[in-house]
Parts: structure tokens; C-alpha cells; sequence
């Protein structure tokens, strides 16, 4: 399954923060079936046929193409001063 590192959970807390209606939620993880990769987005709840990926306070859903594919992974983030966030994905050690 796929992992989360710290800085990961903190970003995806603070994306969730940031989304009145997303609370509860998290963010999904979609793979696209094409050379753009992943889609990320901010959701108020997984989708049925979802993997929920808890990391302490931080959700993150994949949809069943994305759980595949990312079986064996981390994700990590990069925090600007901004407040932008840019995920990473690399390979468990």
C-alpha cells in the first residue's frame, strides 16, 4: 500500500484544511491512464471502490487504477514559504 511521508501528512492536512466543505475528507489520488500521471484533488469523502490511506490526521483515497499502480510506493511533498505544495512519488526502501 502506499505510504506516506510526514511531510506528505502535513501537506494534505493542510490542503484539507483549506477546503470548508473537505473537512472530513482528503485527497484523491486518480490515475489518468495517460502520460499526465495522477490527478490530485481535495474530496469531501472517498469514492466506493476506493483505498483509504491513513497517515495521522491525513486521508488520502485511490481510486482502484491508482492503488495498483502505487502499491509500492511513498509520497512525499515539498512546502514553499507560498503555500504551494508539489508532491513526489518514490520508491519504498
Amino acid at each position: 500500500m502506499l505510504t506516506l511521508t510526514q511531510t506528505a501528512a502535513e501537506a494534505v492536512e493542510e490542503l484539507i484544511a483549506r477546503v470548508p466543505l473537505a473537512e472530513d475528507g482528503g485527497v484523491r489520488i486518480r490515475d489518468t491512464g495517460s502520460s499526465e500521471g495522477f490527478e490530485l484533488s481535495v474530496v469531501p469523502a472517498p469514492e466506493a471502490s476506493d483505498t483509504v490511506v491513513r497517515e495521522g490526521g491525513a486521508r488520502v483515497f485511490l481510486d482502484e487504477a491508482a492503488a495498483a499502480v502505487l502499491e509500492n510506493r511513498v509520497l512525499d511533498a515539498e512546502l514553499s514559504n507560498d503555500g504551494a505544495v508539489r508532491f513526489a512519488l518514490g520508491d519504498k526502501g
